[in-house]
């Protein structure tokens, strides 16, 4: 396994160094997106997402060999929930592996701000009287 692309309902965070440890990585680096209590001191009652899977899920993949060639990584993950998340919950996880550690930072960093911008993944903000939904880059 070099890459794993998913879409699913709950993510779990605890498995993530297994599936991005391997022999020849001294360094694995891991961003997780949670659902956060507040937006514009407005109180978040849960985030829902949608997407197009396979679409998404193809853009997911030229994202990770993209990482992968660009910075010569063991590994790459990129995993998304769908539905509704409540505050606290891990909402999208994306993490790389590699002989060095600069090369994962970076690679981590490409891969949160590459699939906020291109994956189709639609977000509602659900708040007490009121939903909206939310561009990738308001």
């Amino acid at each position: 396994m070099k890459k794993v692309v998913e879409i699913v309902d709950v993510i779990d965070t605890a498995k993530v160094y297994a599936e991005l440890s391997d022999a020849n990585s001294g360094g694995i680096c891991v961003f997780v997106g949670a659902v956060r209590e507040f937006t514009n001191n407005e109180e978040v009652i849960a985030l829902e997402f949608e997407t197009y899977e396979a679409m998404a899920l193809k853009e997911m993949s030229k994202i990770a060999d993209e990482a992968l060639a660009k910075w010569s990584l063991n590994k790459v993950l990129i995993r998304h929930a769908v539905g509704e998340k409540g505050v606290e919950e891990p909402v999208v996880i994306v993490g790389a592996s590699s002989a060095h550690r600069d090369a994962c930072f970076e690679a981590c960093r490409f891969l949160i701000d590459t699939l906020k911008e291109t994956v189709p993944i639609w977000k509602k903000e659900k708040f007490k009287n009121k939903s909206v939904w939310v561009s990738a880059h308001p």
